[in-house]
């Protein structure tokens, strides 16, 4: 079945996110000889915080999006992955400075909403360039994006609907449901000066969340399910290598030199964030139970049981 494209509109259809100028920094693209390569692993300094818990009965669709849910009535949203090793999942790392190097080719990251979340949870764009949201679930979702800052804070993009597939039926409750495509929203995304962070966000369905960083040359990755990553085909020089994660602040930065053929091997980490998530702990308080509503309503996690 195909599926026809919409670009993003302000107001009518056709969203083009024109928020600022693209900043002047121009990249080029040449042979790199005797490229040198980093890898390493990336780790939470501190406890892991406990997930963000979202009581499904304040939010519409509780029993389609309460497939995955911890039993309880609560969708849960783990922000922080970290593996056996420590490793954190999901952090993305770059190297700053890099002014010319090998093709930057990226294709138009694709983000679905999918059994009520957004995936990928963490992803990279490029200033100017197209973004791709897909809904594949049978109900409707709200996406609200954003561009943010520490420094600038946050500054609304855009806020549109997300429709589902005409096909659905809507709040299908099969564990495996046979996920369809709504019509995709394409549109380029410009970044104010001085904000780099693309933050999205479900106006319905609360936790559901996206995060990307911008970009601005192609030497970049993301740490895997234990935190490890790889970037090569770097041309000797020295730079900054950053390490991001969108609940760890600033980050950490650290210089380095790339020798040709070379080869780095950093093990760097991120703090985790101090204090405690009141706001978001999962409670058993009979006001905001199932039975608080006065009505028998039935959430499963048919899909994922989460802890």
């Amino acid at each position: 079945m195909s599926v026809r494209s919409t670009s993003f509109t302000l107001g009518m259809g056709a969203l083009i996110l024109l928020m600022g100028i693209v900043p002047g920094y121009a990249y080029e693209a040449i042979e790199v000889e005797h490229g040198g390569s980093i890898e390493g692993t990336i780790t939470l300094d501190g406890s892991v915080p406990e997930p963000k818990g979202f009581n499904l009965i304040t939010f519409p669709d509780p029993t389609y999006c309460g497939r995955i849910s911890n039993g309880r009535g609560w969708r849960l949203l783990h922000d922080f992955v970290v593996g056996h090793q420590g490793g954190l999942k999901d952090a993305i790392v770059l190297l700053e400075g890099v002014e010319a190097g090998k093709p930057f080719e990226m294709s138009v990251p694709l983000i679905e909403a999918r059994d009520c979340m957004f995936q990928p949870f963490m992803t990279v764009v490029r200033n100017g360039h197209a973004v791709e949201v897909m809904n594949m679930d049978p109900v409707m979702h709200d996406i609200q994006g954003y561009e943010t800052s520490l420094e600038a804070g946050a500054r609304v993009l855009f806020n549109t609907p997300l429709v589902m597939n005409h096909q659905h039926r809507r709040g299908d409750l099969h564990a495996l449901h046979n996920h369809a495509p709504g019509k995709s929203l394409v549109g380029p995304i410009y970044l104010n000066k001085g904000r780099r962070t693309f933050y999205m966000q479900c106006g319905f369905h609360a936790y559901m969340e996206s995060w990307a960083m911008a970009v601005n040359n192609p030497y970049y990755a993301l740490t895997d399910a234990e935190g490890k990553f790889k970037i090569d085909q770097i041309p000797p020089g020295t730079y900054q290598l950053v390490v991001w994660h969108p609940q760890t602040g600033p980050g950490t930065t650290k210089s380095i030199v790339v020798r040709p053929d070379g080869t780095l091997v950093e093990q760097l980490s991120v703090p985790a964030p101090k204090g405690n998530r009141t706001a978001y702990r999962v409670m058993d308080n009979p006001r905001f139970g199932l039975e608080s509503l006065g009505y028998s309503i039935d959430i499963k996690p048919l899909l994922e049981h989460q802890h």
